[in-house]
């Protein structure tokens, strides 16, 4: 059990696992002032990966019913909270109900509501450095690694039907157990993906991706959706792994060790790679939330967007 006290201002959560060690610390007190949100809060919550039920669930108690906490965004822990919690949630958007995973918890009048952001906000990240006609010009393929709420996420913006031929030739996905592959699984079902799939439960040994990664196309976007590099330690690679010719390699990860950026980095020049992190998500992903806890509207693009972005590089 934990003394949660009850919030002496408008207040915003942030619940996670390293939490004090994120940009958004300081971003946010710079973020509210620009967008004039006047007295405002930001707290951390971390609790351990696959944390005990009744933790979240004594978390969400409190943020439902203390008049002065407005909301939270959740990361690492978004299917868990979900699972842990449903009922206590008195709406689920669209998103939440496909992916079974909340991102964003907001009050409307006295409804508590989960969304689930990151098919949003993985779109709009991936969008800004995906070159426009990629997949047609390459036929490349996409490898997520690990299928937690951001894989699964990114995996539903990238076989949208609606896409036409703007989506990988193919979809490959890891991850080291195979709870989350059939969660997975059974939401690509739902959704009708007509995209060839195919997935691996790699267990713990990160060469069985190496051999994954080292198949690929010319041309294949690579993502570490793992949160190795920032919730844990290492990579999903190995040092002796081989990224694609000219491949797209993007790690949802801004900080901590961020091995896998390093061992991309120093593939860059000879295999042609363009690497991003996770920066252009972290804004994204955050404004989103922002917007639906304190019920304003913030462009995704546009003046607006890049003076909050300009705003937050001054603290990295």
């Amino acid at each position: 059990m934990r003394n949660y006290s009850a919030a002496e201002r408008p207040t915003m959560y942030f619940i996670g696992v390293t939490t004090a060690k994120s940009s958004i610390m300081k971003v946010f007190p710079k973020w509210a002032e620009f967008l004039q949100l006047k007295e405002v809060e930001i707290k951390g919550i971390d609790f351990n990966v696959h944390d005990d039920p009744g933790n979240y669930r004594e978390a969400v108690d409190f943020i439902k019913h203390d008049p002065n906490s407005l909301g939270a965004l959740v990361t690492t822990h978004k299917m868990d909270l979900l699972k842990s919690c449903r009922d206590q949630f008195d709406t689920l958007d669209e998103y939440a109900t496909l992916m079974h995973e909340v991102s964003s918890i907001s009050k409307h009048g006295n409804k508590l509501v989960g969304h689930a952001k990151d098919p949003i906000t993985s779109g709009l990240s991936l969008e800004a450095f995906l070159p426009a006609d990629h997949w047609e010009r390459t036929g490349a393929e996409a490898l997520i690694l690990g299928a937690g709420g951001s894989g699964i996420a990114l995996s539903w913006h990238l076989a949208r039907k609606e896409a036409g031929r703007h989506r990988p030739s193919r979809l490959i996905v890891t991850n080291r157990s195979e709870g989350r592959i059939n969660e997975m699984k059974a939401i690509h079902k739902k959704m009708g993906m007509d995209i060839p799939v195919t997935y691996h439960v790699t267990g713990a040994d990160p060469a069985a991706n190496d051999e994954i990664l080292g198949a690929l196309k010319p041309g294949s976007l690579v993502v570490n959706a793992t949160g190795l590099g920032k919730d844990g330690p290492g990579s999903p690679l190995t040092d002796r792994a081989s990224f694609p010719q000219q491949g797209l390699v993007w790690d949802f990860n801004y900080r901590g060790d961020l091995v896998f950026l390093g061992q991309a980095r120093r593939q860059r020049a000879e295999r042609g790679l363009q690497i991003e992190d996770g920066w252009i998500y972290f804004l994204h992903g955050w404004t989103r939330v922002i917007a639906e806890v304190f019920h304003i509207d913030i462009p995704t693009s546009g003046p607006v967007f890049d003076q909050l972005s300009r705003i937050a590089s001054t603290t990295r």
